[in-house]
């Protein structure tokens, strides 16, 4: 027998229906009579059969959906066998290949991702890596991942992440800070390139871990102003007694917010005692009447975090039953207070320094600028004019006296190298005379 592919589309697109038609097989045999009667098959695990068609020709036609990505391709062998006796046969192998078509969508190896950053990150930093795959061909399984369009604390997701279109990594594009948020979730979708396209959608769900980055806040006492708080502590105080208490917070989490307190400094450093953990203020022992009315005590405030921080305040304790007995309260800061005074009575002798050297400036100012005036005498002039004399300054009576007493100003330079004036007061006194000797 002689078996001939007469056609055969190759390759097949997987997307064919049951029962397509995809070659015709002719078969001939030179023998005459039931010699020449041939039976065709084919084996009976591909998904394709032989259906007669007219004398001697058989269709191939598939009997199931065929898959690419499960068997891309297949040898299908023909056998023909006459009705002779004894029967005889002959075969033929059809290779046969299954066309891609888009048909699957890429699928991400995790159904979430989870990504965990330490606030204050670098900008940039990578936080973790999706993966998707499709088992499509070529461009049909070519994967581009992108961000879906969101917000994060009203702001786009696109100024928070960024992720790698062909790598699928997820990069930080800014510095994040636990105390504002401390996670967000956002959609990342991978495309194939087929046409038309097929996609999925996966959630990366970002954590923010803390930093110690927020030093302890005292909330009481309160910081210190142009005023400073004091505290009455009863002179029948025993030991044990609660008298004050400091109060703070830590705007970090976890140990990072674990505040422990401690006296630092104190007037009398055997008299009070802090609670390490819970700020109270007490005293250690009875108290006396030795003990100085005035008690200061420094308070450090530190968290548990790597490295501590810390914040310190004062607190100002008065052994009164009230503040009747005291005279006088400002003296109660510390040294800092006075230092701060000391700067203060700088600041206001370099004001007055500086004030009086400008009044010096402008004096001598105006006394070059009054040199520089026109001479209105002549240098070294000595003699009175008598045009500045007044007139009647001869006038004689009938009976030759002088009428009256004449003051005279008299205006004299000192120097011919000078113009200034001296002012000279002469009072001249007229007295009764018989006649002038003339």
């Amino acid at each position: 027998e002689l078996i001939y592919l007469k056609s055969l589309n190759n390759p097949i697109p997987e997307n064919v229906s049951p029962g397509t038609e995809v070659g015709i097989i002719n078969v001939q045999d030179r023998d005459s009579d039931s010699n020449r009667q041939v039976r065709c098959s084919i084996q009976q695990n591909v998904p394709f059969k032989l259906v007669p068609s007219i004398k001697n020709y058989y269709s191939l036609v598939t009997t199931g959906q065929l898959d690419r990505e499960l068997v891309s391709d297949y040898n299908i062998t023909i056998s023909a066998t006459d009705e002779g006796s004894p029967p005889l046969s002959s075969s033929k192998t059809v290779q046969l290949s299954v066309a891609d078509i888009n048909d699957n969508p890429p699928v991400f190896e995790d159904q979430s991702y989870s990504a965990y950053v330490s606030e204050n990150n670098k900008p940039g930093s990578t936080l973790c890596s999706v993966t998707a795959r499709d088992p499509d061909w070529r461009q049909n399984g070519t994967v581009i991942y992108s961000l879906l369009p969101g917000e994060v604390n009203g702001a786009p997701v696109s100024s928070y992440l960024s992720v790698n279109g062909d790598t699928g990594v997820i990069h930080a594009v800014r510095s994040f800070d636990y105390e504002q948020f401390r996670s967000f979730k956002v959609q990342v979708m991978a495309r194939d390139n087929g046409s038309p396209p097929l996609s999925s959608n996966v959630t990366v769900s970002v954590f923010i871990s803390d930093v110690n980055d927020n030093s302890p806040q005292i909330l009481y006492p309160a910081p210190e102003g142009n005023s400073f708080m004091t505290e009455l502590v009863p002179k029948a105080a025993h030991g044990g007694s609660l008298v004050s208490k400091v109060i703070a917070v830590d705007a970090d989490s976890g140990q990072n917010a674990w505040l422990s307190y401690h006296i630092v400094k104190s007037t009398d450093p055997g008299l009070f005692t802090i609670g390490l953990h819970s700020g109270e203020i007490r005293t250690q022992r009875d108290i006396s009447e030795s003990d100085s009315m005035k008690q200061n005590l420094l308070v450090s405030v530190k968290d548990n975090g790597q490295p501590s921080l810390s914040a310190t305040c004062s607190m100002y304790l008065l052994i009164s039953d009230n503040l009747a007995e005291v005279p006088e309260l400002k003296d109660i800061s510390y040294d800092d207070k006075n230092s701060k005074l000391t700067s203060y009575l700088i600041i206001a002798l370099v004001s007055v320094s500086t004030f009086f050297l400008t009044f010096i400036i402008i004096i001598l100012g105006v006394r070059f600028c009054r040199r520089r005036k026109p001479r209105l005498l002549f240098d070294g002039a000595v003699a009175i004019p008598s045009a500045y004399l007044p007139p009647n300054y001869a006038d004689v009576d009938g009976t030759g006296t002088l009428r009256s007493t004449y003051n005279y100003d008299a205006y004299l330079t000192t120097g011919s190298r000078t113009s200034d004036f001296k002012f000279v007061h002469i009072t001249v006194t007229c007295v009764n005379v018989a006649a002038f000797p003339f």
